[in-house]
């Protein structure tokens, strides 16, 4: 019986101990994490210059350049191309099948604006 209380006491020992050691730690880690994240060093974009992937976010007003770039099509594509490549693209990225609105209201934009 009295071994029992003394394992008892030992276990509930560890455990606080333990809970000690990781309310110190946390602060300190997740100070190395923000660092880690804050201090990432800035690509060169040197490195991405024969990337066949755009490097830009979105125009405040929607260019025809942008519009083919997000389509995937030629800006001189057929209206026909258009519509084929923005059913494709919509049944990816289309809200109701889990696809962000955002970029569901930029391909509709895209395709407008090319089809004129």
């Amino acid at each position: 019986m009295a071994s029992s209380v003394i394992l008892a006491g030992l276990g509930l020992a560890a455990v606080g101990f333990g809970a000690r050691f990781v309310i110190r730690t946390i602060p300190a880690l997740g100070k190395k994490m923000a660092d880690t994240v804050y201090n990432v060093p800035k690509l060169d974009s040197k490195i991405f210059a024969s990337s066949k992937y755009y490097k830009g976010g979105f125009e405040p007003k929607m260019t025809k350049r942008e519009a083919a770039l997000i389509l995937n099509v030629s800006p001189n594509a057929s209206q026909q191309k258009v519509r084929a490549a923005y059913k494709r693209m919509m049944l990816t990225n289309h809200p109701d099948r889990g696809g962000s609105p955002f970029i569901s209201s930029k391909l509709s934009e895209a395709k407008d604006l090319l089809d004129k």
